[in-house]
């Protein structure tokens, strides 16, 4: 294992903190082995994957180490048969549909502020894309979960195939704590098949809500639909030559390169929020911003990102009127000043109590992320 006593300058910082040291296992032992020494120091620790989202959540309270798990990058097993993957958490997105491509199937995963999540940061995150209008989000499709425990145990739960049901559901339990109950070091997915054939279709409305409308109404619905700001709208759609010709005739707007996706994919933003609510409400929500907000939305989803400048007030209205329509905001990335003064998560939930005995059980010491998640 390799270990930095401390990050360079600017390379690694959450919320203006640095760690102490990184450290880099090479094997989920020493991951383990690793974060119960710490834990034993009372050190906190900080999982590092991608670091793509490590400002997501509540300003963090100490950072005494990080772990990073790109050193866990292996693919474990494969079942074009079962169609099923096990990979190391360290392996990033890319990697993983690359190997998942020779065999013509795909982990649809497409999460923003892309290249370069790896599986461990896509699930503690909560994240997802695009693509989660067809395929839902990713905790739909793990089939099984190995993480580190800051007592120094492995613990797994599910398995490997899609018919596992023993055992007591963990797997998403750990999806979307930031790691504040132990550290993925491994899972296990159920995959797709790669699309026959694919199409992109965009259009510019002056009406792009009936537009949206319109096209989940389609008798084959998009995979993707993506509205933005500025009135863009973007269709994606999987399938037969025929079954896309003749979504491309009753939609009616041009066809467009498929790598417009990837350029999507890479949107994100210093600071950053994500507006999550019942599809029927997103359009509201989204008015409550100012008029010159930028977003980008997935309206059949109830999911929007906006980002760019962001005041107390516009963060507070927006939020309410989220949370009153049965949503919530989420800062992903935001200034620890403006974390600070607004709230990262919103209304606690009703289920707060039982979080924080849940993060009691799992890490009485507080060694994990301090203050990003459950505080």
């Amino acid at each position: 294992m390799v270990v930095e006593d401390r990050a360079p300058d600017g390379v690694l910082e959450v919320d203006g903190l640095r760690p102490g040291r990184v450290e880099r296992p090479e094997s989920a032992e020493q991951l383990a082995e690793a974060l119960h020494a710490a834990a034993e120091r009372g050190e906190a620790v900080v999982p590092v994957g991608g670091a793509r989202t490590l400002s997501l959540g509540g300003p963090l309270e100490r950072f005494d180490a990080a772990i990073e798990t790109r050193g866990l990058s292996r693919i474990l097993e494969q079942s074009q048969a079962d169609m099923t993957i096990s990979v190391e958490a360290g392996a990033t997105l890319e990697e993983v549909n690359e190997a998942l491509a020779q065999v013509k199937q795909v982990l649809p995963v497409d999460p923003f502020n892309s290249p370069g999540h790896t599986v461990g940061g896509i699930l503690a995150a909560g994240l997802s894309g695009p693509l989660r209008l067809r395929f839902g989000s990713p905790r739909d499709f793990v089939i099984g979960l190995r993480v580190a425990l800051p007592d120094g145990r492995l613990a797994s739960s599910g398995g490997r195939v899609v018919k596992n049901v023993s055992g007591y559901d963990l797997n998403k339990l750990h999806q979307g704590a930031l790691g504040s109950l132990g550290v993925i070091v491994a899972a296990s997915f159920k995959v797709f098949p790669k699309p026959l054939f694919e199409l992109t279709l965009e259009t510019r409305s002056e009406a792009p809500w009936n537009e949206a409308e319109r096209a989940l109404s389609l008798a084959q619905q998009p995979v993707a639909l993506e509205l933005t700001s500025d009135g863009r709208l973007l269709a994606r759609f999987w399938g037969t030559r025929d079954g896309l010709a003749r979504m491309r005739v009753e939609l009616g707007w041009e066809e467009a390169s498929a790598e417009v996706w990837n350029e999507h994919a890479r949107r994100g933003a210093e600071c950053w929020a994500r507006i999550s609510v019942p599809p029927a409400h997103l359009r509201q929500v989204l008015s409550s911003l100012p008029g010159d907000a930028t977003w980008w939305a997935s309206p059949g989803v109830g999911v929007a990102h906006w980002v760019g400048d962001m005041t107390v007030p516009f963060i507070m209205e927006a939020r309410g009127w989220a949370e009153a329509a049965g949503g919530s905001l989420v800062l992903i990335s935001a200034p620890v000043e403006l974390k600070q003064a607004v709230g990262a998560w919103g209304k606690p939930p009703d289920t707060l109590d039982r979080m924080r005995r849940l993060r009691d059980a799992f890490d009485p010491k507080r060694t994990l992320s301090p203050g990003r998640y459950v505080v």
